[in-house]
């Protein structure tokens, strides 16, 4: 059997990556690195045995390491997938994969000059026990045709950009570093492509701190079969970190709200309704590392694949854009095959 030999490039979230590739018996984490020598240096010790590395290069050129995980900040992403790809490595990157259309571009020509290599993104709420059950009843037909889809970013933890790096950084978008989970999910929900959106948003909650970027972004979508919806990265909420998702189909209906989730299957407000006792929450962030390692190893589909990546991203774009613009703009989509 291939034994794969990994590395991970960040290591706040990416501390969480060390155990996903180690669930499978086939891969180990052999080398760390972040550019933060106290955070290096911590987490090395909590994982001993690796060799710890601060320069990112160094790694992304290592001959020895057959796959990546690239954690880092957003605006390092972009060169880091592209030097990871050149040099032969499968590469598994957190949120977002790049920051604009031009940097897309750029990833997807280096895929496509490197077939053999795999990519994917953690997008952990494709494992989320009841929107698990909530797609599989889409695919058996119980929800009848989804006409209308709603997702609620709602991060709840406004510091994090008025204190921390994502507010220092002049490109991050709230979209592609937050809405993207649910832009994922409709995507996934639904089955069709989002052909126009149309976006605004506004800094009203982090006015008078460091962040140059609009915190609250909510745009509406076309999708291809038909459907409409509405996303939203609200970033400056006063509220607990939430997924807030409604899904509308001609036989259902279904609610995810912070007192709990339930399905509609009767317009008549003296019916039942059908309380969701599942877990919202109980995913972890090494989940989707052991199904891409599985993936490169045995051929089978991951939780998220190189075009799932794409589309969720292409949206993402597409929205900043329209937000920019003040107009609505159409989805530009590369095709992986």
């Amino acid at each position: 059997m291939t034994f794969l030999k990994a590395a991970v490039i960040g290591l706040g979230v990416g501390e969480q990556h060390i155990e996903g590739f180690e669930r499978h018996s086939a891969c180990r984490v052999t080398v760390l690195c972040d550019i933060d020598h106290d955070r290096l240096a911590a987490v090395g010790a909590r994982h001993p045995g690796r060799s710890l590395v601060s320069d990112p290069g160094q790694v992304l050129c290592d001959p020895n390491i057959d796959v990546v995980s690239i954690a880092s900040y957003d605006d390092a992403h972009f060169q880091q997938v592209v030097t990871a790809l050149e040099h032969g490595k499968h590469v598994f990157v957190e949120k977002p994969l790049c920051q604009t259309d031009v940097e897309l571009d750029g990833i997807y020509r280096a895929l496509l000059r490197h077939r053999g290599l795999r990519l994917s993104s953690n997008l952990p709420l494709r494992r989320v026990p009841r929107f698990l059950d909530l797609r599989a009843r889409i695919l058996s037909g119980a929800m009848g045709a989804l006409y209308h889809v709603e997702g609620d970013y709602n991060y709840g933890r406004l510091h994090k950009i008025t204190e921390g790096w994502r507010g220092a950084l002049p490109s991050y978008s709230v979209m592609k570093g937050g809405g993207i989970h649910m832009v994922d999910l409709l995507l996934w929900f639904t089955g069709q492509r989002v052909t126009e959106v149309f976006a605004m948003g506004n800094r009203i909650a982090s006015k008078g701190s460091q962040v140059r970027f609009d915190d609250m972004v909510v745009a509406t979508l076309r999708f291809s079969g038909g459907a409409v919806g509405k996303v939203a990265a609200n970033f400056g909420c006063v509220h607990p970190h939430f997924h807030r998702l409604s899904v509308y189909g001609t036989a259902g209906t279904f609610v995810n709200e912070p007192d709990g989730a339930r399905y509609h299957f009767s317009r008549d407000p003296g019916d039942p309704v059908e309380l969701v006792d599942n877990l919202h929450s109980g995913t972890d962030k090494g989940a989707g590392v052991a199904a891409f390692v599985n993936a490169i190893l045995t051929g089978e589909r991951p939780d998220v694949t190189e075009q799932d990546v794409f589309d969720a991203m292409s949206v993402c774009l597409a929205i900043d854009r329209s937000n920019v613009e003040g107009a609505p703009c159409a989805v530009h989509y590369r095709e992986i095959g």
